[in-house]
């Protein structure tokens, strides 16, 4: 047993190192250093020091360790989910989704960078992964968008603003996301519908805002001629939109356990391939359908199998509830000055990890933390998610930014802060749901239904004052107030505490001067325009 489980250790740790680098390692690696040699740590930290064998013995056989909860989750439900977005892959469903977001999209100003959007966001849903999404849909959206006029330093910004976004983006959301559901013993389909609004937030920030660049900077369309029609579309692939519609149904409408829904996915997903126009499903096919399924679940594999050790030395050692008794104690002093920590630890550590080992890891080590703070549980893991997801994009470490920056061939960093400000709504929104968990559908129903819209006009505003253009350029004071009112609406309404008053004040005044500056802004529109045509109008006489 000791040999075995030093093996394993060893062969996860190595298999680890070649799919995602060194950080999970060196991590792993002070725990286990902790677990050995704790009776030499002061304070708060002494403890019993394991030896070598019980430490293997007991993450190799433990149901807390190597083959625990998470490698668990990996192998019954991640499976299922990965195998779908191949099985969708392999019979055509990415290039329908392409198609789609591009006859909907593509006449539009800004056409390509929209198309970018939908069809990351889309192809996100079936994936989950950031840097995946950035080189299937970048090898044609970024090229599209320089043409179109957009500077290549933005184009990658959007592509893997877009694609990291697919990770929160329901009905299939990244692995983490199954974690979370067996994490805090609920159904996925909870976790989806919790994360809904935040990602249309997400989105709708994303959307607005290359909008309006596109409008600032004079970009158009694509050409008629360069659009597939959307009758066509629909005609030749239209079929795939029944896998995607059985998920759903299974998922939300006739519950069933997620990877049940997952496998009605799969077989619809097939059948759908067999009456869709140049698809053939040979034995070829399905062998490398089930091939890139097993090279897409090995990264996963590795990752959750070495953050079992981590949660094996936390239960064995007790240095989990130590962390949390910490932790507590400083949110008691600040809850936000606690949220703030947590969010840039998530970062940190997800500049070299992936969006599951982050969550993981941070699940365990701060989640019972916050929410002992009286923060809903699944605003705090949502919170982790969020942050652990945004190191994507955040500079100066961002493997979705790097992969875009080399297709569109910029500098990454550049690249990175126009995420940044592309993804802004991602860095606000986890600070606004934790304190009131109405963005994440939870609550009365009237308060639910103000804080979505008052936050998707908010997130509007905020777009207009971060571009600086609505009808036409604005002034540096003018982009001020518009995100001033932003704020004022994006700040939940909550029902009980000592803010109910506040809430509500603060979104009637953003609302207030939000339509105060449209008003004021197209007005001025509407005057320079006469006075342009009064000049048209002398010149010609």
């Amino acid at each position: 047993r000791v040999i075995l489980g030093c093996l394993t250790m060893l062969l996860l740790a190595e298999g680890c190192r070649r799919l995602v680098g060194w950080p999970l390692i060196i991590i792993v690696g002070a725990f286990l250093f902790y677990a050995l040699f704790a009776n030499y740590f002061p304070g708060a930290f002494y403890g019993r020091g394991w030896s070598v064998s019980r430490l293997s013995t007991y993450l190799f056989l433990d149901t807390n360790g190597m083959l625990g909860q998470a490698l668990q989750v990996s192998a019954g439900i991640v499976l299922v989910f990965v195998l779908f977005g191949q099985t969708l892959y392999a019979v055509g469903g990415a290039a329908f989704l392409s198609d789609f977001s591009l006859a909907v999209t593509g006449r539009f100003r800004g056409g390509p960078a929209k198309m970018a959007i939908v069809s990351s966001s889309l192809f996100g849903t079936i994936s989950g992964s950031a840097v995946a999404n950035v080189v299937v849909d970048g090898a044609f959206t970024i090229p599209m968008m320089k043409k179109s006029g957009y500077p290549p330093h933005v184009a990658a910004a959007v592509e893997a603003t877009a694609s990291t976004g697919g990770q929160i983006m329901p009905p299939v959301m990244g692995a983490a996301a199954f974690l979370m559901a067996e994490y805090l013993g609920i159904p996925y389909a909870q976790v989806a519908l919790a994360a809904f609004v935040p990602a249309l937030l997400f989105y709708v920030a994303l959307f607005v805002q290359v909008d309006l660049l596109a409008g600032r900077q004079g970009l158009l369309g694509l050409a008629p001629h360069e659009l597939p029609t959307l009758g066509s579309t629909m005609r030749r692939s239209a079929s795939f939109l029944i896998p995607l519609s059985v998920l759903v149904v299974f998922l939300f409408i006739i519950p069933r356990r997620a990877e049940v829904a997952g496998s009605y996915a799969i077989i619809s997903a097939l059948i759908a391939g067999l009456f869709t126009p140049g698809v053939k499903l040979r034995p070829k096919t399905l062998i490398e359908l089930l091939h890139n399924t097993g090279r897409g679940l090995l990264d996963i594999a590795a990752i959750t199998g070495l953050a079992g050790i981590v949660i094996g030395v936390l239960q064995l050692t007790g240095l989990g509830f130590t962390l949390t008794l910490t932790l507590t104690t400083i949110g008691q002093t600040s809850a936000v000055l606690m949220l703030l920590c947590t969010a840039v630890v998530s970062m940190i550590l997800g500049m070299g990890m992936p969006t599951t080992a982050v969550y993981i890891l941070l699940a365990v080590l701060v989640g019972p933390a916050i929410t002992k703070l009286g923060i809903v549980p699944i605003a705090a893991h949502l919170f982790i998610f969020y942050f652990g997801m945004l190191s994507m994009i955040t500079p100066p470490v961002c493997l979705a930014i790097y992969a875009a920056a080399s297709l569109a061939k910029t500098d990454p960093i550049k690249a990175g802060w126009a995420a940044v400000r592309l993804g802004i709504l991602a860095y606000i929104v986890p600070f606004l749901f934790v304190f009131s968990p109405t963005l994440l559908l939870i609550g009365p129903w009237p308060e639910v239904a103000v804080s979505v819209i008052t936050a998707v006009i908010g997130t509007f505003l905020l777009g207009v004052g971060l571009v600086g253009y609505l009808f036409r350029l604005l002034g540096a004071m003018r982009r001020l107030l518009f995100v001033i009112s932003a704020c004022g609406l994006l700040v939940p309404i909550v029902s009980h505490g000592d803010f109910v008053q506040l809430t509500w004040v603060s979104n009637l005044v953003g609302l207030g001067l939000g339509i105060l500056l449209v008003v004021l802004e197209w007005g001025e529109k509407q005057r320079v325009e006469q006075r342009q045509l009064a000049a048209a109008g002398k010149g010609i006489i």
